[in-house]
């Protein structure tokens, strides 16, 4: 992962540099202020919207136990439609927000709804 920064976070940090140079400052802030209409004004693309419903799929099919992609999607006919490399793709996503996790037993990977503790 990398610890790169984003455009609003680089011009902050030269608006406290230049704080005393009011022109600069002024150019800076408008900058800002034009890339936060920019996210504002950003919508899901047609493939996110998907994503979504593909993710919500992946979920119900689920189980505590554990299933591999292929187990996956051949318990839905939506995810069989889709490429094993798509189906994997969304499952990275959802491992690294939390919500399934990834175990590995003899080269295969296993997927399962992760469970809060105290459930």
């Amino acid at each position: 992962m990398s610890n790169k920064k984003t455009k609003k976070e680089m011009f902050n940090e030269i608006l406290a540099i230049v704080k005393d140079n009011e022109e600069l400052g002024d150019f800076i802030k408008h900058e800002i202020e034009l890339l936060d209409k920019k996210s504002a004004n950003k919508r899901a693309t047609k493939t996110q919207t998907e994503n979504i419903g593909y993710k919500a799929e992946i979920k119900s099919v689920l189980t505590e136990n554990g299933a591999t992609v292929t187990e996956i999607q051949g318990k839905s006919e939506i995810l069989a439609g889709l490429s094993n490399q798509r189906v994997s793709a969304l499952l990275r996503q959802m491992v690294e927000s939390g919500e399934v996790i990834k175990t590995v037993d003899k080269k295969k990977s296993y997927f399962a709804i992760a469970t809060v503790e105290g459930d």
